[in-house]
């Protein structure tokens, strides 16, 4: 019976007394698994950070940390799990700075020091992988290596799974077992029958349809939005979309500009036309107190898309400017700030509203 993490193990013959893992396990395959049974060997206690947690379902992230945690238990005996910590981390996308320190914080606060002296930490990965640069970023833990195992590759599992109903079918009756383990087999094959995966593969359909209309473009286009932060009185203004990519999901207003039109204006012009926001166009305009370019490469479901965001300060008020609905469109209303949840906003709204507001970066409570 392997010890648990307080115990001597083999005459104490771990490498480490803490190995870190760090992957989003979209879902958990066998690669994931070929790296944390080598940190089962190496270490008395291996902590598996759960990057995107309690972000919106998407077709890059359908599941949410609870049911990744859940795949990823089923995969190790009782003993294994005791020694292994599975802990939801949420992105930083634009301050590496902040993702660092939630990382530090997490590790600091699992490991446990081992005879009275300090814990041993390295950092896991397989090679190739991600884990170089993580180690740029955490030059104070040692680095540890996994071969790749090679064929498995959770973003061409995916594609298999919403390309289509009767593709994933197929996937999940013949190939499927030689990339994800039972467990975690089992799991999505339920997934494939529920709600959520129904609408990813209406979300794949309208994707392949966006894509298809500049196929024969020479290069892959680049589309350029805008988005608006408005703030007044602890609420920001949100919309919630009515429509796929994202139907139901809160956002920030915004759209893509017009070909002869600068920036703000198109910003002005989409709180005009599509929130119908009362607050004159010079007070908008005198309420400015930041912008920004988000550039994250995978931020949107479009394909590359730079969003220019703009952030406006309304002056405290105890009633809040009105809202004439737009016929058609979709709903707009005021958020209040502690009611943001990164889980019901689209794409990367929450990260560029927390860029403006530097909202909390944990929700684990």
């Amino acid at each position: 019976m392997t010890a648990s993490p307080d115990q001597p193990h083999d005459n104490e013959n771990f490498d480490f007394d803490c190995l870190v893992f760090i992957g989003r396990f979209q879902p958990p395959h066998l690669g994931h698994l070929a790296v944390i049974h080598e940190a089962l060997k190496r270490a008395r206690q291996v902590i598996v950070l759960t990057g995107s947690a309690w972000q919106a379902c998407s077709l890059r992230n359908p599941w949410r940390f609870e049911e990744r945690l859940s795949m990823l238990r089923s995969a190790f005996d009782d003993d294994d799990n005791a020694r292994l910590a599975v802990v939801p981390l949420l992105d930083a996308l634009y301050n590496n700075d902040v993702w660092v320190r939630d990382v530090q914080r997490k590790v600091r606060d699992i490991s446990r020091p081992h005879h009275a002296r300090l814990p041993r930490i390295g950092l896991i990965g397989a090679s190739r992988g991600q884990s170089s640069y993580y180690l740029t970023l955490f030059p104070q833990w040692e680095s540890v290596s996994v071969p790749l195992v090679e064929g498995i590759s959770a973003s061409q599992i995916r594609e298999r799974l919403f390309r289509s109903a009767s593709s994933a079918a197929d996937y999940l009756s013949t190939g499927a077992a030689h990339d994800l383990p039972p467990g975690v087999l089992d799991a999505v094959h339920e997934f494939s029958h529920g709600e959520k995966y129904r609408l990813l593969i209406e979300e794949q359909q309208l994707l392949d349809q966006y894509r298809s209309a500049w196929a024969q473009a020479p290069y892959p286009p680049i589309f350029v939005t805008v988005n608006a932060v408005v703030v007044q009185s602890g609420h920001v203004l949100l919309v919630r979309r009515t429509a796929a990519p994202g139907k139901g999901l809160l956002a920030l207003p915004g759209g893509f500009i017009n070909p002869h039109e600068r920036l703000l204006d198109a910003c002005l012009r989409e709180l005009r036309e599509r929130v119908r926001l009362k607050v004159p166009e010079p007070v908008l305009k005198g309420s400015l107190r930041g912008q920004r370019l988000f550039d994250e490469p995978h931020r949107s479901w479009r394909g590359r898309t730079l969003a220019e965001a703009f952030y406006f300060a309304l002056r405290p008020d105890q009633q809040l400017p009105q809202l004439k609905p737009v016929k058609g469109g979709d709903h707009a209303r005021w958020v209040a700030l502690a009611d943001l949840d990164p889980e019901s906003l689209f794409e990367d709204h929450f990260f560029i509203i927390q860029n403006f507001l530097g909202l909390p970066a944990d929700f684990s409570g």
